[in-house]
């Protein structure tokens, strides 16, 4: 109990900032990073390589946002809907156009490019690491993520 105590508390940070940059809704991201903690909890006897609990959990999390993203759609919520609560929690930097149109240009790319750069980005995770997570090849990955940037600076000058 103590060791799963240690790693959750050591991930959290990097859980929730996925889980919040992928659901744009706090809310969301908390309830989404809970379900894995609960998941992960349940199933720790079953995890036998303990140093891997990070990409473990991380699985988990991306699942179930996955999930909450898929019953939102079932729903039939409109997207712009789900999404403008993402402006409500945004910074009034001086930079607010910019970040506005990172943020646009972001959830324009298709869902395994948006996931792909979310984990990088702001959870930290390396293309090694988000191979792991996503179970592909580790190139693939690095391949993916450079189009995807590449993609969205291109949006930003045009």
């Amino acid at each position: 109990m103590e060791e799963f105590i240690r790693c959750y508390e050591e991930i959290y940070p990097r859980m929730y900032k996925t889980a919040y940059y992928y659901l744009k809704n706090a809310e969301e991201a908390k309830d989404a990073v809970q379900d894995a903690a609960l998941i992960s909890y349940e199933k720790w006897g079953q995890l036998r390589e303990k140093e891997k609990y990070a990409a473990w959990m991380m699985q988990i999390l991306v699942n179930r946002c996955k999930r909450r993203m898929r019953t939102w759609f079932r729903k039939e919520d409109d997207i712009e809907d789900i999404l403008s609560n993402r402006s409500e929690e945004t910074s009034k930097e001086t930079d607010f156009a910019m970040q506005a149109a990172v943020k646009e240009v972001f959830w324009e790319l298709k869902d395994e490019e948006r996931l792909i750069v979310a984990l990088s980005v702001f959870g930290g995770y390396t293309g090694e690491e988000i191979a792991g997570i996503l179970e592909k090849n580790p190139s693939t990955i690095r391949s993916k993520y450079r189009r995807a940037l590449k993609k969205m600076r291109e949006k930003l000058e045009g």
